[in-house]
């Protein structure tokens, strides 16, 4: 599903396509090269820190690097998807220091059971992702996050059970006000 957005100046004039750091003026074309791209920068050490909104966006901008010059930087523009409406973006900074805020001390994760785990976990996925706080690759950052937590945590994280429509559900249910199913697929990965 395409994002809508208000008038965009990361796009090439007249088009809904991303300005990028390899100048793809072609949507399927830019998919495939920048989820290839994603792939070898999430299989590279990841950028250490204090899993807070700074370390949130040097994630981003990890894995974005390579596609995007912007990669790590809050979005400036309101975009929304499925008739829904993101954080609009005057109110990202203060919205992502409540959410890390509500995360606390990720030392205390490791004290949770992995139910009370995920219950925190589906929490503040759902948070970030209303915010929804970059023009492009939050769903992956959110994920590559969540792995970053179950493992400070102590858990295990199988991606290889992520089933990308169960994903996309369980965000669109979360965002909708109910986290049981994210919550349900959080303790999946981490068993």
């Amino acid at each position: 599903m395409a994002y809508v957005a208000e008038f965009d100046p990361l796009c090439y004039p007249g088009t809904t396509v991303l300005i990028n750091l390899l100048d793809s003026r072609d949507q399927t074309e830019l998919d495939e090269v920048e989820l290839a791209l994603f792939l070898t920068r999430a299989d590279e050490p990841l950028p250490a820190g204090e899993l807070d909104y700074p370390h949130y966006r040097s994630l981003h901008r990890h894995l974005f690097q390579d596609v995007y010059a912007w990669a790590g930087q809050p979005r400036t523009i309101r975009i929304g998807k499925g008739g829904s409406w993101f954080c609009y973006p005057e109110h990202i900074a203060t919205e992502m220091a409540r959410v890390f805020g509500e995360l606390g001390n990720p030392d205390l994760l490791a004290d949770l059971d992995s139910v009370g785990f995920s219950g925190h976990a589906a929490h503040i996925v759902a948070e970030i992702n209303a915010v929804h706080p970059f023009r492009e690759g939050n769903g992956r950052t959110q994920l590559t996050f969540l792995a970053m937590l179950a493992e400070h945590a102590g858990l295990t994280f199988n991606a290889d059970i992520l089933e990308r429509d169960r994903v996309i559900q369980a965000m669109i249910d979360s965002f909708s006000g109910s986290e049981a199913p994210l919550q349900a697929l959080i303790e999946d990965i981490i068993a």
